[in-house]
């Protein structure tokens, strides 16, 4: 449906490059990044308020590179929504059709099934002054699905709202692509891309530096950047070598990692997810397990339970339920055994 072909656009001393993606009808496609990744920028390409300095962008087979933003068939909501507050909710939601020049009894049929499907029917006589945020996101979804865009581009859409918003917002989303709309929403919320995502890209400095379903971008990082976005601490440059008939990875604190087949070099980069590090007070016996005796710096509450920091040479950070706490007996300076398998241990590519 989408397909951007070697975009490059340079804005300043920043430049996307080399952009190439593909969207298929009826995706919900989130692009995850940093505030200035380059993620807004690609965003008002696909729209058309900006063009590309070279590159091509194709919807539905045609190429609209250069077309106008009005001859898109392309809507986009801003992350400030961008409502106009002279207006009431209604003026806004029937804005885009009045300027098509439609006639009235179309023009509230179309206002009212919009802000219907939005449940924002209650308060199309309402002033846009006083409405909350998760009512002018609405407000602006209304104004933009209004003229049916083949896609539709979200901007941060989540960003403002506090979390129970978020959550009417991200059901509404989901349903809006069930029914059949594609959708390319740019976020720098690892959460938004694993709740709302069919697939996802990962954008920074101007690339886009892995993309796929979001099982395998966030399942096998490719490079540290997204393997942090994915929420894992556990790094460790290394030089790898043979031993005994094995790969063996030693840290820079003379820490040895058994590996799982990775042929021998040196700097190489080692990630452990936080979840697959197991903590016991007896020394575990299985010989396939890397074991490693170490002492606890730290107890921080997070989501789920606590994260425990581990010096074993190496820090280490693991996350464990309340119930794993109380059964460990866990204390600052408690001496514990951390083990992991091999196959736990992903080899990135470089030390980037």
């Amino acid at each position: 449906m989408l397909r951007l072909i070697n975009i490059k656009r340079r804005l300043g001393d920043f430049a996307l490059a080399d952009i190439n993606l593909e969207v298929s009808d009826g995706e919900y496609y989130v692009l995850l990044g940093r505030s200035g990744s380059g993620k807004t920028q690609l965003l008002e390409l696909i729209a058309g308020l900006e063009h590309p300095d070279t590159g091509s962008i194709i919807l539905d087979n045609e190429d609209i590179t250069r077309q106008r933003i009005q001859d898109r068939k392309v809507g986009i909501v801003f992350q400030d929504y961008a409502v106009f507050p002279h207006m009431t909710v209604f003026g806004n939601i029937a804005y885009p059709l009045r300027a098509r020049k439609e006639d009235k009894k179309s023009i509230v049929e179309k206002v009212e099934k919009a802000a219907t499907s939005m449940n924002i029917k209650h308060i199309l006589d309402r002033s846009t002054e006083k409405l909350s945020g998760g009512e002018l996101q609405r407000v602006a979804l209304a104004r933009t699905l209004i003229t049916s865009p083949r896609l539709l581009l979200l901007d941060e859409p989540l960003s403002s709202l506090d979390t129970s918003l978020k959550d009417d917002l991200k059901r509404l989303l989901r349903n809006l692509n069930k029914a059949g709309q594609t959708i390319i929403h740019v976020t720098h919320d690892y959460g938004d891309a694993i709740s709302l995502a069919k697939r996802v890209g990962v954008i920074h400095n101007g690339k886009i530096i892995q993309e796929g379903s979001v099982d395998e971008v966030f399942n096998n990082p490719s490079n540290r950047f997204v393997a942090r976005y994915a929420g894992i601490r556990n790094f460790f440059r290394v030089v790898i070598s043979g031993e005994n008939g094995l790969s063996v990875g030693v840290t820079e604190h003379n820490v040895k990692l058994k590996l799982n087949g990775v042929s021998a070099g040196r700097d190489s980069l080692l990630l452990i997810k936080n979840d697959s590090i197991v903590l016991t007070n007896e020394k575990p016996v299985d010989k396939e397990l890397n074991v490693i005796k170490g002492k606890v710096t730290e107890l921080i509450p997070s989501e789920f339970g606590m994260e425990v920091t581990i010096d074993a040479g190496e820090m280490f950070y693991i996350n464990i339920i309340t119930s794993d706490l109380e059964r460990l007996n866990l204390v600052e300076e408690k001496e514990v055994w951390v083990s992991f398998p091999s196959k736990a241990i992903v080899v990135l590519n470089g030390t980037v």
